[in-house]
């Protein structure tokens, strides 16, 4: 019989799923749910020892004789610290030693507690990786805590091999054992230095074949990949490749980029039905909140994502599978691998993303982003600042010369205009900024400097504060928070940056707009930077964005 301590379960069954087969046991009690389950598993080799300090070095003899990882587990509280000293060896001499811990909840440390200490973190810099375990109630606890274990368990081999910790936090009661089985648990795998010719990878090619709905998301990359043409014919019968703005050109061929005005119109049945068997991603991160839900709603069979540091990125919480090595070379390798007819899968993505074309909205902050990017000019390099402005983007084509740059690492509103500016003082293209009114404020010291060069435009929405809180689902702002949420203000540009020495242009009605953007797409050089400030109001922004959402979630 096994606990019903819901971390305990995951912890064991994945323990069993990488291969772990040894397992050294120290005594205690608030480990006894640990020990038990542990020693009802039929494919562990269980070793009772008392002392932890003779646990540690017993466990560290056990791993050197198979060269395998080994499993030690003890209690709480001084129990864990004796084991530092075989933890210290292990580091250095590099063996997988795997610390289970049993923990008290971490809202009695600190209070006077019987074997209560701080265990998380405990040996620092001695073990390859530490993590804590949620005590599982919710399915959100239950994925995390399978990252967390896949994750350790993964480090004991990653770049070398050495001890990792895993801390159980538990609480009472901690003795019923009514469970007889063990759940089925996700296992992540990686695969290190891969060469998709070598056999050792014969079951994953095979598994690539194996699927017919195959889907490749490109996340923000900065820099320009040319793929083999043939390479790109072969990927894009099998594959329906979605990329954004932020991605560049990362691509092979054309890659669907409306997917997200796409996916509001889609009814149930047809999101089920174009859900993908197996995903692939690689880059860094996706801008698409529908893209995400999406995903995580309707999750694949298998999730891989390349990447050359071999990191376990979960975003849409079905990873399985993580590849380590340059993720073009990867696509060029596999694209001779792909023996299978292809399916009509990418068509149908295609046929669905063909009916939409960029949206029309009436004077508004989205029709001044539009009327700029349908008017860039093809070698310019485009700035999106975060939160509306780097959504707005997404709703409209972009050539694909355009170069797309966005700090997109933390979403944060500070510092896109600094960014620009330092981006544009070494650049030989004409650098555009579209930026938010809160996020340019916020930012606005950078034009107070000697390092802005006339190839700087600025295309400025200024809606008197946040508008994108009014578009946020669920969000019923009363009178009283309203102005604390939205930060209205009645600030305007001109003044500064005229005094920075920028040519200022207030725009509020589309002649004035369509003027502005002849004005800041003018491929002649400039005598000074520009700065074209688009007025608008905030709540009737936010009301033709959401009646637009709306009009495509009825389209069927």
């Amino acid at each position: 019989m096994y606990t019903n301590k819901k971390s305990v379960l995951q912890l064991v069954a994945l323990l069993k799923g990488h291969g772990i087969t040894k397992v050294v046991l120290c005594s205690g009690s608030r480990n006894i749910p640990l020990i038990q389950t542990l020693a009802s598993v039929p494919s562990f080799s269980c070793y009772p020892m008392t002392d932890e300090r003779s646990a540690g070095y017993f466990a560290l003899g056990l791993s050197l004789s198979t060269a395998q990882p080994v499993v030690v587990c003890c209690t709480s509280g001084t129990a864990l610290l004796n084991l530092h000293p075989a933890i210290a060896e292990a580091y250095y001499q590099q063996v997988p030693l795997i610390v289970i811990s049993a923990d008290r909840p971490s809202a009695w440390i600190g209070q006077m507690d019987g074997q209560t200490l701080p265990q998380e973190n405990l040996f620092g810099g001695l073990v390859k990786k530490s993590v804590s375990l949620p005590q599982v109630h919710t399915e959100e606890d239950k994925w995390y805590c399978n990252r967390l274990i896949n994750e350790a368990l993964l480090a004991t081999h990653h770049h070398g091999k050495g001890p990792v910790h895993i801390n159980v936090p538990l609480s009472l009661p901690i003795f019923d054992f009514s469970e007889t089985l063990l759940p089925e648990e996700r296992v992540i795998v990686r695969y290190e230095g891969l060469n998709v010719y070598d056999r050792d990878y014969t079951s994953l090619v095979e598994r690539l074949n194996a699927y017919s709905k195959k889907m490749a998301i490109a996340g923000q990359m900065s820099l320009i990949y040319l793929f083999d043409k043939r390479a790109s014919k072969q990927l894009y019968k099998h594959f329906v490749w979605f990329s954004e703005h932020i991605a560049n050109q990362t691509v092979p061929g054309t890659p669907i980029k409306n997917f997200d005005l796409v996916l509001h119109s889609f009814t149930e049945q047809q999101r089920a039905d174009l859900a993908p068997d197996l995903l692939i991603t690689y880059g860094g991160h996706i801008i698409s909140k529908n893209l995400k839900n999406y995903l995580r709603n309707h999750p694949p069979k298998e999730h891989w994502h390349i990447a050359k540091d071999g990191e376990i990125i979960d975003l849409f919480g079905s990873l399985t599978t993580v590849i380590e090595m340059d993720p073009f070379e990867f696509w060029e390798k596999i694209a001779d691998l792909l023996t299978t007819p292809p399916s009509d899968y990418p068509r149908r993505w295609e046929v669905y993303c063909r009916r939409e074309e960029a949206p029309q909205f009436s004077y508004s902050s989205m029709s001044a982003v539009g009327a700029l990017l349908s008017a860039l000019p093809p070698a310019s390099a485009l700035h999106l600042a975060n939160s509306s402005a780097v959504r707005y983007a997404q709703l409209y084509p972009l050539p694909p010369t355009v170069e797309v740059c966005s700090n997109r690492g933390t979403n944060g509103i500070e510092g896109s205009l600094s960014t620009a500016l330092g981006y544009a003082f070494y650049s030989d293209k004409i650098n555009y900024l579209i930026i938010g009114d809160l996020s340019f404020f916020y930012d606005m010291n950078a034009l107070w400097s000697q390092h802005v060069r006339s190839n700087l435009r600025i295309l400025l929405l200024n809606n008197g504060g946040g508008e994108i809180f009014h578009t946020l689902s669920g969000l019923q702002m009363s009178t009283q928070a309203k102005p604390y949420i939205t930060a209205p203000h009645t600030a305007s540009a001109r003044a500064w940056a005229e005094d920075c020495g920028f040519t200022y242009i207030r725009v509020e009605n589309d002649e004035q707009l369509s003027q502005a953007i002849n004005v800041l797409t003018d491929s002649n050089e400039q005598r000074s930077p520009l700065l074209v400030e688009v007025f608008t109001n905030r709540e009737e922004d936010a009301a033709l964005l959401t009646s637009y959402y709306k009009q495509l979630s009825k389209q069927k």
